[in-house]
């Protein structure tokens, strides 16, 4: 394990050095002076002043677009060799970056002090199993392949393998993970000659078709066998010398990512295969990409109800369109970091946002809380709940926060979207972006700056193609490069940072109770809860719309305070809709706390930081055994589990047992080992 020490910092959160975000604090504390603190619950309710000695190693997110068939594969490498950089550097840029306070997560909700540990201090110390629809947890607990009455071409014999020789396996395996020069190896199909026939000029000619007949079937399963033992590579057969030979080689660029073979797929046999992806510091989309290169397929025959953190270990259901599961399980010898397991044939896909939520499985560790401290924790997090923020990936990373992004978007200034993503700035970013940058700063050429930049599929690089194409006055269309998604990310973290900004408010108002005015959900309709009936519910029932059309506001000083902070940032909350219709914000309803389910935790002693604490399910299915932990060791570590629904933070909860920012900004800048 590689370890990496960090610089001796200051233990106090820093203040903002970045003039980007001063004018929106200036905005919220203005919004905020019109009220004073008023709880009358009985909780205590903080605002963030001093951190911990501690981070939480929470992921970073690049702005990279997936699914980009165009792009080499030389970009990608280029990107993945240029990753984590100089853990020092990064950690000065960070100082540009947001804390929990710029992005309005400024509250707590328990009454304990809090103590200090670091999350993600290994990526294995973060494990989330997916909650299916029907409460069912995702393992990857099994390698076995359904079997099919039905053959199928794609099915070949375990015997089928036996064609290639241990040098052919070894100069294919070298050929698919790029380990060599070669861009292909060339199998002999040598003739079978080892069985007589008769003498005679007719049995003769038998002989002859026989043989004829035997070498085409072998060819066949040499190509099987290949494409079956190693799904990155293509076979054709040629004739060389007067022999015939299988050559396997790489497919390249649309035709590896064409649409599957045509091969018969057996009626009984549901079209979709559905399996557990077990995955280690990958983020879901990264995953898919991997999965369908490797398999020659497009992304978009994978389907799954939700993306899963990269900095962790994550295990989750997808569903693939017409490919089988022996081919999906030869994957295993091949991939790293990936596992496939627990295959299904079903006749439907997944879908996004279908799921119930997922568990997670986390420790802190060297921990310093007394085992009173944590116990205090731990039961309010279980009976109480945490402040359902928007974690601070949902911000991005560097000094221009992507909220600004969405909210020049929704006011329809297009220059100063442009603007935006393409200007310098510090903070963390690769180095080719920074040249970029500079040279769009000195010239505003998009040609120019374009060339700066060797990986393309990056937001930066869409746009300057955008530009390119479109010309710089239709900025527009430029921007409509960006796929989708990446598009509307940027206006939901507007919508996020209202949120977050709000429900700081509501709770400095009005504490943890539920007050005449505020929203709850009936079904999918939005209520006000009126005076008389106030007793009929408590916080864990109220929801804080999201900024957009069709919702209603709290009929409070909240719902005052939504209409003042969209003012300010010159957008009326009363017509959300824009004029491309991509970019009208629809509405939605939110839960101000969240009462994780199934919480347990304790606390366990270890003296090696690199060891794990707990076993995950490939330790399992490998009968991997743990480490004897010792009764008194070196240091403390904090394992908890814990359910939550769809689009929570689990970093928000483990926020509200240490009490301390969660943001890069403050982790970086804290003395500590970061292992890979």
């Amino acid at each position: 394990m590689e370890t990496v020490e960090m610089n001796s910092v200051s233990l106090k959160r820093p203040r903002s050095e970045d003039d980007v975000a001063n004018a929106d604090e200036i905005k919220r504390q203005k919004i905020s002076e019109k009220s004073k603190t008023g709880n009358n619950s009985g909780q205590s309710v903080e605002t963030v002043t001093e951190q911990p000695d501690k981070s939480l190693l929470e992921d970073t997110k690049n702005e990279i677009i997936p699914n980009e068939e165009s792009e080499e594969q030389e970009d990608e490498e280029l990107e993945d060799s240029d990753e984590d950089g100089d853990p020092e550097s990064f950690a000065d840029m960070m100082k540009h970056g947001l804390t929990e306070s710029d992005v309005g997560i400024t509250k707590f909700v328990s009454s304990h002090k809090g103590f200090s540990g670091i999350l993600k201090e290994r990526y294995s110390d973060f494990v989330v199993h997916e909650i299916g629809k029907d409460g069912r947890v995702s393992h990857l607990d099994d390698f076995s392949v359904p079997v099919d009455d039905e053959v199928n071409f794609e099915d070949p014999s375990e015997e089928t393998f036996t064609v290639l020789s241990d040098e052919d396996k070894q100069r294919l395996e070298e050929l698919q993970l790029l380990k060599n020069k070669e861009t292909s190896v060339a199998i002999e199909v040598k003739l079978i000659n080892d069985v007589k026939f008769g003498v005679g000029e007719e049995d003769e000619r038998v002989n002859e078709w026989k043989v004829i007949e035997d070498t085409k079937e072998k060819r066949t399963v040499i190509h099987q066998a290949v494409k079956s033992l190693f799904p990155g590579l293509e076979t054709k057969t040629e004739d060389r010398d007067g022999k015939k030979y299988i050559i396997a080689y790489h497919a390249a660029g649309k035709k590896a990512l064409a649409n599957p073979r045509k091969h018969s797929w057996p009626k009984s046999r549901g079209s979709y295969c559905h399996f557990v992806l077990y995955k280690e510091n990958k983020d879901t989309m990264d995953a898919i990409n991997v999965l369908s290169k490797f398999l020659r397929v497009k992304p978009n025959i994978f389907s799954y109800m939700g993306t899963k953190d990269k900095r962790a270990i994550t295990v989750q259901e997808i569903a693939v369109l017409r490919i089988t599961a022996q081919r999906l399980a030869h994957l295993n010898k091949c991939l790293m970091n990936f596992k496939l397991g627990n295959f299904s044939y079903k006749n439907h896909p997944l879908k996004l946002g279908e799921l119930q939520g997922n568990h997670f499985t986390v420790v802190l560790r060297n921990i310093t809380g007394t085992d009173n401290q944590i116990e205090q924790a731990m039961h309010s997090l279980r009976e109480i709940g945490f402040i359902n923020y928007y974690g601070m990936q949902r911000f991005g990373t560097t000094a221009v926060p992507t909220y600004q992004i969405g909210r020049a978007i929704l006011q329809n200034n297009w220059n100063e979207v442009m603007d935006l993503i393409l200007k310098p700035r510090p903070g963390a970013e690769k180095g080719y972006l920074v040249k970029c940058r500079e040279e769009w700063a000195k010239s505003k050429d998009p040609a120019a700056a374009l060339k700066k930049l060797p990986v393309k599929r990056c937001v930066e690089g869409q746009l300057l193609r955008g530009l390119l194409k479109y010309g710089m006055k239709n900025i527009i269309s430029a921007f409509g490069i960006i796929p989708r998604n990446n598009r509307l990310m940027y206006i939901h973290s507007y919508q996020s940072y209202v949120w977050n900004n709000m429900v700081s408010k509501r709770i400095e108002e009005y504490g943890l109770r539920a007050v005449p005015g505020d929203l709850t959900l009936k079904g999918a309709t939005a209520i006000h809860i009126e005076e008389g009936d106030v007793d009929n519910y408590t916080i864990h029932d109220v929801v804080m719309p999201l900024p957009g059309f069709d919702v209603i506001y709290p009929k409070h000083k909240i719902g005052e305070a939504y209409k003042e902070m969209l003012v300010a940032d010159n957008l009326d909350i009363n017509n959300m809709r824009h004029k491309i219709r991509d970019y009208s914000l629809s509405g939605a309803y939110r839960k101000i706390i969240i009462r994780p389910q199934n919480v347990n935790w304790e606390v366990v002693a270890y003296d090696d930081p690199r060891i794990p604490l707990f076993p995950t399910d490939l330790d399992k299915l490998e009968g991997k055994p743990l480490p004897v932990l010792p009764t008194h060791g070196k240091f403390r570590a904090l394992k908890m589990e814990f359910s939550l629904p769809p689009s929570t933070y689990a970093t928000m909860a483990i926020r509200e047992v240490l009490k301390m920012d969660t943001s890069i900004k403050n982790q970086t800048q804290l003395n500590t080992t970061w292992l890979r």
